[in-house]
């Protein structure tokens, strides 16, 4: 088990947030996650977009289960943690 498999994890774990924020936004929203980034942060919804991206995690995490990389789902984890703890910020 390598560290850098920790930090891959949770470079992924960021990524499948982003892709499932992305995702939301188009197909249950008119906003785009890039465009309208600060309409979304002063209207207070920023927070909870990346809360229903994080959902996509878990489909990650379950597959990195399965293919014993409990390193990665350790550092998709670690991304969720962290993401969850940004989301009181934002």
């Amino acid at each position: 088990m390598k560290k850098t498999d920790l930090l891959i994890g949770f470079f992924i774990g960021l990524v499948s947030t982003f892709i499932g924020s992305y995702l939301f936004l188009k197909i249950k929203t008119n906003y785009d996650l890039i465009d309208d980034f600060n309409l979304l942060r002063i209207e207070g919804i920023l927070g909870k977009v990346f809360v229903l991206g994080a959902i996509l995690n878990i489909v990650v995490f379950y597959i990195l289960l399965k293919k014993n990389k409990e390193m990665m789902a350790r550092g998709v984890i670690l991304a969720t943690i962290i993401l969850a703890l940004s989301t009181l910020f934002l």
